[in-house]
């Protein structure tokens, strides 16, 4: 059995996964050099941390070898919850704008809000695709 799965690398969930990595990494940088509040670069981590752990799930066929948990529905409410931290941080980075570095690390967070948003999207239609629709007629 392979123990990784090359088909999640060139997927759209894959890149995905890999793109909320970068963006993540890039505004934790931004936070970094710009001495921004400890919250903005916390999350950015946080973010960057969860993703990657998520994507090294799927790479490495863990999520079904840890059949005990729905992975996909977890990495969902992750994108949700994530997004609406993301939401609250990037506006206030933006709005406030001590520096230039806490703007782009405030634009980066709201570009990984909608990387969020549509991993959520696409994770959620393959799930709603890839399961067969029961019939809730009555057998006669």
């Amino acid at each position: 059995m392979e123990a990784v799965d090359a088909a999640f690398l060139r997927s759209a969930r894959g890149a995905l996964k890999i793109a909320r990595v970068v963006v993540a990494f890039a505004a934790f940088v931004c936070f970094v050099a710009s001495r921004s509040h400890e919250a903005y670069t916390a999350l950015a981590v946080m973010e960057a941390v969860v993703t990657l752990l998520f994507f090294l799930l799927y790479l490495l066929k863990l999520d079904k070898k840890l059949s005990w948990l729905f992975w996909p529905l977890a990495d969902i409410f992750n994108s949700v919850i994530a997004a609406v931290f993301l939401l609250i941080v990037g506006l206030f980075a933006v709005i406030i704008k001590t520096n230039h570095g806490t703007l782009a690390g405030g634009v980066l967070g709201l570009v990984l809000l909608v990387l969020c948003v549509v991993d959520a999207v696409v994770l959620s239609q393959k799930i709603s695709m890839s399961r067969p629709r029961e019939r809730n007629t009555p057998a006669k």
